[in-house]
């Protein structure tokens, strides 16, 4: 891992600009004519040197691909941002809010918000007039600073907060009403709680070059191509426009009349659905259908999930060998009746009684929603498929061993970050390109932050405080949200440097079954201040970076995060409260309607339970899931070996680069990974990310530098606006679904699956 002082390299963009003469009267010679235009073609000569050169280490792509330039009169607070940034974060807090009750997985995405705000801004610049009065409100250009402040504004109101969620379960599954300020301050706060954090490790986590958040490079690369000027940058945006139109008239396709292109396997094919083990292994285009070994998928919907464009090689090599590992882990632990889930489906994440039917979770609480032992001794305990069994102690174990990898690999960051309280002063001594852009801008005090945190964390206690009785005690709040902080520094260094998500939500689970044995309302708090905390501090930072890239004030930043979470909060509540009043019924049915499914929410309420009111029963030593419970233990061992290789074997051999490219907390969770949903993309994953990461970045850099990213932005943002305009015109989001026709390529899900793997 790099240190803090370390040579970002040339940015290949800031080059791309050859000087010009300076504007001649009319007639005019300028003498130096010839001499300037040699020299704009030595410029351009440079450009293409640089652009020929492969980006050798994954931070770098932050200063190659990503441009420095920045002009420090380009206007922030401006009217469009006002009425763009409230008017789309209501909007995309109240599509988020429908989404999360919705039967479809779907979320409003970032690049979502960034293509309609550049849409509308653009827009009202060329219809408002610009002369007198008017020129205070259309101030020149929709320019790229207020393109990014609403893009943040409206992103995080989209982002569905926990608390809201929990809240819905506390309405629909316990009868627990919260005052509508009381659950409007909580959600506000628990966010806040997040930001807070996100603002003291900045130091850490923000400024430094190999901090470069991965899967923002393509955001800020068509951030930059849309508002640069340049013959590059026109280029590259109706490159944009073509790719983007491209997928936008491609996707539909295996979304909706041909699904079959979502999990094409030869194998299941071949077989037609009559053999269990070539469905588990091969199957992959229904959920929970098959884990998708040779599966390719056509749908860019699903192949993005796997960031194959964004990703660095490492981080896609290492998930990769998690899966392969997985194919065989997970086959044989069921065939071999690991954890006595062999007469139990081969993936699903329920709960199953003796019986091998769906567990009766309410059956075992008393009236006020705790564990009664007596009823519990009558229905017995529940079961895990083995799959969902094995894959929540491969997070586990990816949990220990992320703690560990972080803390010896990135030693000398943290000791530079903590030590001496560093992490409470501005570090002048970062190199980062970026960073030395923004210095010339009032930087955000930490104390504003401290400030933030300890009045959220506050409210969040007092907003726990619910007629006359604590959904969650003060002090564990104050314990989950400790050490919900503490695992924010290893999850954000992994997340920052690598692009990937350590899952800790079990790990938090069980923990809160030891502190609050038999009360899953308390352990489902636990979860949304020890686990969602730590997810909300990821998500503050990267848009922390998100400014300092596009060198958006950081005051502005602050400002505009905060807005988008109060905005959310608000509507986030308001839309709630309407559909769990008005759809009751179909929410805490397990099955839901086309239209209204409490699938989401219900999963709080059956974690609290499983994994929180019967710890004790479940998995303590000698019980039936032990392992899962010392998984984080034994995962502190798992990059050991790899390091000691790495530091002791001899300097530059293919030893010591093996073990060192080895990254065990992405190994070991993505072993456990596949069990859920739909598998159908992962091989398209591995074949475009090596096409990607490998073959264009080192055989053609200069392409991989423009239009990698742009490319990557391009096909989630076409993808996901077709993706938002099928929910609403046939995926039931309006309120109603219309099915397409049934043939070969779309089959009747009641005779055989979509890839023609499993008869039912």
């Amino acid at each position: 891992m790099p240190l803090f002082n370390r040579n970002a390299g040339t940015a290949a963009a800031e080059a791309e600009k050859p000087s010009r003469p300076e504007s001649l009267s009319s007639g005019e010679k300028d003498p130096d004519f010839l001499a300037k235009k040699v020299a704009d073609v030595e410029s351009l000569t440079e450009v293409e040197d640089v652009a020929s050169v492969v980006i050798e280490h994954d931070e770098d792509v932050a200063v190659e691909v990503i441009s420095t330039q920045d002009d420090p009169d380009l206007p922030v607070y401006t009217f469009r941002l006002v009425f763009l940034g409230i008017g789309l974060s209501a909007f995309t807090s109240v599509l988020g809010t429908i989404y999360t009750f919705k039967p479809q997985n779907a979320s409003v995405s970032q690049l979502f918000c960034l293509i309609i705000a550049y849409v509308l801004g653009t827009a009202m610049h060329s219809v408002m007039p610009s002369h007198g009065f008017w020129r205070h409100l259309n101030p020149g250009p929709f320019n790229i600073k207020e393109h990014t402040a609403i893009v943040i504004m409206s992103s995080t109101a989209s982002s569905v907060a926990v608390a809201m969620e929990i809240i819905a379960a506390l309405d629909l599954f316990y009868d627990v009403k919260l005052n509508a300020a009381v659950a409007i301050f909580q959600i506000f706060a628990t966010q806040m709680i997040g930001y807070g954090v996100a603002g003291i490790l900045r130091n850490l986590l923000v400024y430094p070059t190999y901090a470069f958040y991965p899967t923002y490079i393509s955001v800020v690369n068509l951030l930059q191509s849309l508002h640069f000027g340049g013959v590059l940058n026109h280029k590259k945006r109706r490159y944009f426009w073509i790719v983007f139109a491209a997928i936008f008239f491609w996707e539909w396709i295996p979304q909706y009349p041909f699904p079959w292109l979502t999990a094409i396997s030869v194998v299941c094919l071949i077989d037609n659905g009559r053999h269990d083990l070539v469905r588990n292994l091969f199957g992959a285009g229904s959920s929970n259908e098959g884990i998708g070994l040779l599966s390719f998928g056509t749908s860019w919907t699903l192949i993005t999930q796997g960031n194959p464009l964004v990703w660095p090689l490492k981080t896609q090599m290492n998930s990769y060998l998690g899966m392969a590992i997985g194919y065989l882990v997970l086959v044989l632990a069921y065939e071999k009746n690991v954890f006595n889930g062999r007469d139990l489906p081969f993936m699903s994440t329920s709960l199953f009684g003796t019986d091998g039917d769906t567990y009766n979770q309410t059956a075992i609480l008393t009236s006020d929603n705790r564990l009664d032992p007596s009823k519990l001794a009558e229905v017995g305990l529940p079961r895990y498929s083995t799959t969902y069994a094995i894959s929540q102690m491969c997070y586990n174990f990816s949990v220990g061993a992320a703690i560990t990898h972080v803390l010896l690999w990135s030693w000398p960051e943290l000791k530079r970050a903590f030590g001496n309280m560093n992490f409470m002063k501005g570090d002048q001594d970062i190199d980062d390109p970026h960073y030395q852009q923004m210095k010339k801008y009032p930087e955000v005090p930490q104390w504003w932050y401290l400030t933030l945190f300890l009045a959220s964390l506050a409210v969040g206690i007092g907003c726990s405080y619910n007629g006359g009785d604590w959904l969650m005690p003060a002090w564990s709040i104050i314990v989950f949200t400790i050490i919900s902080a503490l695992l924010a520094v290893c999850l954000g260094f992994i997340y920052a440097t690598t692009g990937f998500q350590i899952a800790i939500k079990y790990v938090i689970y069980l923990l809160a079954a030891f502190v609050h044995p038999g009360e899953p309302i308390a352990v489902m708090y636990a979860n949304l201040y020890g686990n969602s905390s730590a997810f909300q501090t990821m998500n503050m930072l990267q848009d922390l970076k998100l400014g300092q890239y596009t060198k958006l004030p950081p005051r502005a930043t602050f400002w505009t995060q905060m807005a988008g979470s109060i905005i959310g909060s608000v509507f986030n509540y308001t839309m709630m409260s309407t559909i769990v009043a008005n759809n009751r019924a179909a929410l805490i049915d397990p099955i839901g309607t086309r239209v209204w499914s409490g699938w989401i929410i219900q999963s709080y309420n059956s974690n609290s339970v499983a994994l929180g009111a019967l710890g004790e029963q479940l998995f303590t030593v000698g019980k039936a899931y032990d392992l899962i419970g010392f998984a984080v233990l034994i995962g502190f061992l798992f990059p050991i070996p790899f390091w000691l290789v790495a530091r002791y074997a001899p300097k530059g051999s293919r030893v010591a680069a093996a073990a060192a490219f080895v990254h065990t907390p992405i190994v070991a969770l993505y072993v456990g990974y596949l069990p859920y949903s739909v598998n159908g993309q992962w091989w398209s994953c591995l074949v475009i990310g090596v096409a990607s990461q490998w073959w264009a970045r080192t055989r053609r850099p200069k392409w991989f530098k423009k239009y990698n990213y742009l490319t990557s932005a391009a096909l989630d943002g076409g993808s996901q606006v077709i993706l938002f305009i099928l929910s609403f015109a046939v995926f039931g989001a309006s309120g109603n679904a219309v099915e397409f026709p049934f043939w070969w390529g779309n089959p009747d899900p009641s005779v055989i699956s979509v890839d023609h793997c499993k008869s039912t």
